[in-house]
């Protein structure tokens, strides 16, 4: 049985440009939302600043929208309060990449239980189209107008070596196989990234959408998940030679971060717990 889809919709004012991919990746959520049978009350979408940073606004869900690059903290914060949430960040490629590269490095070590959804149009949209960490060398921008003179950055190799447990890719045009990709994210117990290529139909006109459907193609169901190899291999094919989209890499054995955490893993969500203040002020007595 699904949640009525119509319970996620927003009645806030949309400030994206007619086409913009965003759209795709906002109706994946709510579908992908439904078909999990999930009401709003049961889930957190935390967010940077940028385009794809707006998501929460337009999604009825519990919704945080904090400083650029900071999309990950107020995530990792809100899990270990509340193991029971569920917990996805959506940004942008230059919000995760880029002003937040760190965060985003150590919370695959972390291995936290969310699902990161990072909105891939190669170009910072919200501050007027110069180049993002996901850019294309020689790609003329905006601010680039002799091309970008440095190499891209790859995120899902870059995920593959680093260990993160489920690495995907998905593209905004194609709501089903999106909406699939992040009910498996949310199915998976531990950190999921999926990097959805996102056209930006006003300052990228390299990687629009005739682009990526003239190179993506899915993987099929002999493609095993499971081999890291053939995984990294997959997450270096790009551009003319095809691009993958699905699970490219899956680990189901490794143990999230709060299930490492004993009093977090056993028995209440913090959130839950009778809260003594003289307990408290008995434990900060122990200091002296």
């Amino acid at each position: 049985m699904a949640t009525d889809i119509k319970l996620f919709n927003s009645n806030d004012e949309n400030a994206w440009c007619p086409g913009c991919g965003n759209f795709g990746i906002l109706n994946s959520l709510k579908k992908a939302f439904s078909e999990l049978d999930l009401l709003p009350h049961q889930i957190l979408i935390s967010s940077g600043i940028g385009q794809a940073a707006k998501t929460p606004h337009y999604i009825n869900v519990n919704g945080f929208n904090g400083l650029h690059g900071r999309s990950l903290p107020p995530a990792l914060g809100a899990k270990i309060a509340n193991k029971d949430l569920k917990i996805l960040v959506t940004s942008g490629d230059g919000d995760t990449y880029g002003e937040g590269g760190n965060h985003f490095i150590h919370n695959i070590r972390r291995n936290l239980d969310i699902t990161h959804l990072v909105h891939d149009n190669q170009i910072y949209g919200l501050t007027k189209g110069q180049g993002s960490p996901t850019t294309a060398k020689g790609q003329v921008t905006t601010m680039q107008l002799d091309g970008v003179r440095v190499d891209p950055f790859n995120p899902l190799a870059t995920a593959i070596t680093m260990g993160a447990t489920f690495v995907a890719r998905s593209f905004s045009g194609d709501v089903n196989h999106l909406a699939h990709l992040i009910q498996e994210g949310m199915k998976h117990e531990g950190y999921a990234l999926i990097d959805i290529l996102q056209p930006c139909v006003t300052f990228n006109k390299v990687n629009t959408f005739k682009w990526y459907k003239d190179r993506i193609y899915k993987l099929d169901e002999n493609y095993d998940p499971t081999n890291k190899m053939e995984a990294y291999k997959k997450a270096n094919e790009w551009g003319d030679e095809g691009i993958p989209i699905g699970i490219l890499y899956r680990n189901e054995d490794a143990t999230s971060f709060v299930d490492r955490i004993p009093h977090l893993r056993d028995g209440k969500p913090l959130v839950d717990r009778e809260w003594k203040p003289l307990d408290a002020k008995k434990f900060m007595e122990d200091f002296r």
